[in-house]
């Protein structure tokens, strides 16, 4: 047998989420590296520039739970790869704005909050696809690889786009990054099922190892099956608590997505044209972190529970990120601190596999709504971040914005002691069932059967 035909259909399809994941940074993050080029072009500054990052964040956080009720009402498949098709159009058309054009700036803002909202689909929908093809065990290593696509789109932005708006201008940067992604969801469509039951290439074996590993349902069938008002989702605890920390998590990682290329080029002074690799250094580490976060919070959790796997990794990653920030606004070399930065950045996304796994392991039937509404938080986060941090930078010293995300950081870690991983939304009173996590055997995405004694 190949080695293709080992591999799980489960795999293969979190693999193309992570192809997704790291398209959808590169469509966000790429104004971030033509910034200076459409600054110059529209006649702005760092302020107005930041409306313009904001005004993505303001349509994806916006549309956050419609997308994650869609992705719960008409499945993953469609909903993602519609969503594709959509931000791939909004990515063209931010090329084709000319500073000709009468309120070119406004026009450009439009363009952005239908971007942003297009791309809320991809994490509830994906989230979606978690719960419904992914065992509970193995929860943290899936996120794990779905969330690496941030650091990788992200990280892989910098040199790539530079080399195409040197040669080509900025426009065609993002007449790639459409392209690129119209590519990406169409094999997504193609490849993909909303349940395994449906995909054809799935092999009994795998079928019965996922359904054995996904939530029993022994004293919460109604509850977990039922699809619930999304009133009543939003104000549970949870939901609210980690709603709340994935704001500060958000805070932090667009200061990385929006500000830290320009920041290390007009205030730190360091040519990225020959010093590329320090650009990309603090998404590389989002990347390694991300499925080393995923990895250990599903080691954690098969050896002492939902509460302790989940929710260590949070506190401690927002709290090391706390400690670098602070650290690296105050290194004197321009590359000490571009490297220290990386590493508030990789400890932040220690605790991304984290938010995405508790968020499908407490939501049942409501996966894509409950995730939508925690990663609307962290939108919100970002938005403001992509504001008010030239703000302070501007009036207070960028060491002071580096505090702010620090302080943030630490109020995040906080609000996970609040956080109940055993315990289903909406019935707050009540534990969920056994998931086997402790005796499970999860040696990860490429076991196709369960394990026999």
């Amino acid at each position: 047998m190949s080695l293709l035909h080992k591999i799980p259909i489960r795999a293969v399809l979190i693999f193309w989420l992570f192809v997704l994941s790291a398209i959808a940074f590169l469509d966000r993050t790429n104004i971030s590296i033509a910034g200076p080029s459409i600054r110059h072009e529209l006649g702005i500054d760092n302020v107005h520039l930041g409306w313009v990052f904001s005004a993505f964040l303001i349509g994806y956080a916006g549309f956050q739970l419609v997308a994650g009720w869609l992705a719960d009402r008409f499945g993953a498949r469609h909903v993602l790869a519609f969503g594709v098709l959509w931000w791939g159009v909004f990515t063209a058309l931010t090329a084709a704005i000319s500073p000709r054009l009468p309120h070119a700036l406004l026009l450009l803002i439009a363009v952005r909050v239908a971007l942003g909202a297009g791309e809320a689909v991809v994490y509830p929908a994906s989230n979606k696809f978690v719960s419904r093809w992914i065992p509970v065990a193995e929860r943290g290593k899936a996120n794990g690889w779905i969330f690496a696509g941030v650091g990788a789109g992200a990280g892989l932005t910098p040199p790539l786009l530079n080399w195409i708006i040197q040669h080509y201008g900025w426009r065609a940067s993002f007449w790639f990054s459409a392209v690129v992604g119209v590519i990406a969801g169409a094999v997504w469509y193609l490849a993909s099922r909303d349940t395994p039951e449906k995909h054809p290439s799935v092999s009994g074996e795998e079928l019965a190892y996922i359904r054995e590993g996904l939530p029993t349902e022994t004293g919460h069938e109604a509850a977990s099956r039922v699809s619930l008002p999304w009133w009543s989702l939003v104000s549970d605890r949870n939901v609210i608590a980690m709603t709340l920390s994935y704001f500060t998590f958000g805070y932090v990682a667009w200061i990385f997505f929006s500000w830290f290329f320009i920041y290390l080029a007009q205030v730190r002074k360091l040519d990225l044209k020959s010093s590329a690799l320090y650009s990309m250094i603090p998404f590389l580490a989002m990347t390694v972190c991300c499925v080393l976060g995923g990895l250990a919070t599903d080691w954690l959790t098969r050896r002492y529970g939902l509460r302790k796997g989940r929710c260590t990794f949070p506190v401690i990653g927002l709290l090391l990120t706390s400690v670098f920030l602070v650290l690296g606004s105050h290194a004197h070399s321009a590359q000490l601190a571009s490297i220290i930065l990386a590493g508030g950045a990789g400890a932040l996304y220690l605790a991304q596999s984290s938010f995405w796994a508790v968020s499908a392991d407490i939501s049942g039937k409501n996966s894509g709504t409950v995730s939508g509404a925690m990663n609307m938080g962290a939108q919100v986060g970002g938005a403001v971040t992509a504001s008010l941090t030239p703000y302070l930078a501007v009036h207070f010293g960028w060491n002071a914005a580096f505090f702010t995300a620090a302080a943030l950081a630490v109020v995040g870690a906080s609000l996970w002691f609040f956080v109940h991983p055993d315990r289903l939304v909406g019935q707050p009173s009540l534990p969920m069932s056994n998931h086997n996590e402790a005796s499970a055997d999860t040696s990860g995405l490429l076991q196709t059967a369960p394990r026999r004694s």
